[in-house]
């Protein structure tokens, strides 16, 4: 595995963990998906649902695969085997991807303004100008928008243990200029 990839576990978990009490639970993925939809106001309903469906399937498929004690929390050992097992998780990780994405795209024209973009990471946690890196990474058009698939496909790079020197390892790294 990758260098980046395991700084990239780390951070998702920090973030992942809401309440800061050190282990992922299911209260922390429904305050999570609540900040992200929070964040951005002007999506609707239906993308809010789907994106919340893809924080509730990302953990539920968490605590079928890693909670080896099932006790209704993932400690970072059992976590770091999501990214160590990519293939048990393709499928969450796909739907967490798309319906994130997607969530962004407030008006339906397969883009992301940089407002929606920004609010949504910042409702999950990362630093500012780790995000505004990551935009700019990822190439906006003269309206300052980027394309939801590419977006997406940067959201599955996250995840991947042999990817690095990505633009997602913008959000993991230390503060941007």
């Amino acid at each position: 595995m990758r260098d980046e990839a395991v700084n990239r576990v780390k951070v998702v978990f920090t973030l992942f963990d809401a309440d800061g009490n050190g282990v992922l639970e299911s209260d922390d993925f429904a305050l999570m998906s609540d900040r992200v939809a929070a964040a951005v106001p002007d999506a609707d309903e239906a993308r809010k649902n789907a994106m919340r469906a893809g924080f509730t399937r990302y953990w539920n498929t968490l605590a079928g695969e890693l909670d080896a004690n099932r006790d209704g929390r993932i400690t970072y050992d059992e976590y770091q085997a999501c990214v160590l097992s990519p293939e048990r998780f393709d499928g969450a990780i796909a739907e967490f991807a798309a319906s994130f994405a997607r969530m962004g795209d407030t008006d339906g024209s397969g883009r992301v303004a940089r407002p929606a973009f920004t609010g949504m990471l910042r409702g999950v946690g990362f630093d500012l100008p780790n995000i505004n890196a990551l935009f700019e990474a990822l190439g906006p058009d003269d309206s300052d928008r980027i394309a939801v698939d590419a977006w997406e496909t940067e959201i599955r790079n996250f995840y991947a243990p042999d990817k690095g020197g990505i633009p997602a390892d913008l959000l993991a790294g230390s503060a941007v200029g």
